[in-house]
């Protein structure tokens, strides 16, 4: 009864849960929240208590004292600390319907292709925990390629690769239906990782995840630069010899070479979904490209890189790093007619 009472002043809405941001689509008004995905934990005598959530917990990160944890509640796209997660939806949600006192809405979550029956069990309950009346569940590059405005319901293969902070999802659609998804472990963050990894046993220097992914945003490529302007970046951290702040300098071509093994990683994702669906289908491909969504898109020459590589043309989507949520905002929009591409429980 009471589920039925607060369905009549609720507001549906669909969240793009992931590793590195957590935004969240409203039907009839849009994208109305995004958020990091990081939660502040107090340790009080009484137990755990969380302090912050979003950007305000992000800012935390490395800055505090014993007493208080910074966590990441999604780990390679899927939920790692449940109670955390719980706590981040419930105060997103309400952050989305502030002006309401009862509210219990329909959410539409995203999940990685290949997470496992568990992984989805503990997103829905999470969802439901948080006060949700009815959760539904899509693959990431399922709600990319709607958002990307890929033709998936016509009777041809549209294939999208989504490379979002914890996975890269890679999933071919044909008439309103999935023909191929899977996903791997590797993605944005750990392309952070890599540049972490290059300047600590190159340079003996160990900088912060936050460093890295500045990195790869001011002057990250997948491909060394020939020619144009050569950037020079700075990057702090601590020297590991001497055990003092220290500062160096790489070039475009240093940056390049530590991406390469988790960018080859994303390449031999592709080339096997290529390699294991129809013939027919891998031709639809060919003919009209692959697209690209996710924050890892916007990586400089990335879409080069992929076409050297498989021989196919990749395209990157308008506005990639909100393609999932707002797929999954117009999937939970359609409900009715794009109910097959929905993950069935």
């Amino acid at each position: 009864m009471f589920s039925r009472v607060f369905g009549f002043v609720s507001s549906d809405m669909a969240i793009d849960l992931g590793t590195a941001n957590t935004l969240v689509y409203v039907p009839g008004r849009g994208i109305v929240l995004e958020e990091p995905s990081v939660v502040a934990i107090a340790h009080r005598e009484r137990g755990r208590e969380v302090i912050a959530v979003g950007r305000e917990a992000k800012a935390m990160l490395g800055r505090t004292p014993d007493s208080i944890e910074t966590v990441q509640p999604m780990r390679d796209g899927v939920i790692a600390d449940f109670t955390a997660a719980e706590e981040m939806i419930k105060q997103f949600v309400r952050r989305v319907h502030r002006r309401r006192w009862f509210t219990s809405p329909r959410i539409l979550i995203c999940v990685p292709a290949s997470a496992t029956p568990v992984e989805r069990r503990a997103v829905h309950e999470a969802a439901l925990a948080a006060g949700a009346r009815r959760v539904y569940l899509i693959e990431e590059p399922v709600a990319a390629a709607i958002g990307a405005g890929l033709p998936v319901s016509e009777p041809r293969g549209s294939m999208i690769v989504d490379i979002g902070g914890g996975t890269t999802d890679f999933a071919v659609l044909s008439l309103g239906g999935v023909i191929y998804s899977r996903s791997i472990r590797t993605a944005g963050h750990a392309m952070d990782e890599a540049i972490i990894n290059y300047v600590r046993f190159n340079h003996r220097i160990l900088s912060g995840a936050a460093s890295a992914e500045a990195i790869k945003k001011e002057a990250g490529s997948a491909m060394p630069k020939v020619n144009g302007t050569r950037v020079a970046v700075h990057i702090r951290g601590r020297d590991l010899q001497r055990g003092l702040p220290a500062e160096i300098i790489l070039e475009p071509h240093d940056i390049a070479t530590a991406l390469s093994l988790p960018i080859q990683q994303i390449v031999n994702g592709i080339q096997q979904a290529l390699a294991e669906i129809p013939p027919d289908l891998a031709g639809d491909i060919a003919e009209a490209g692959i697209y690209l969504t996710g924050g890892g898109a916007l990586l400089d020459k990335l879409d080069v890189r992929f076409s050297n590589e498989t021989g196919v043309k990749f395209k990157v989507a308008e506005d990639p790093l909100r393609c999932v949520a707002r797929g999954s905002g117009m999937a939970l929009e359609q409900l009715d007619t794009m109910a097959d591409l929905l993950i069935k429980p």
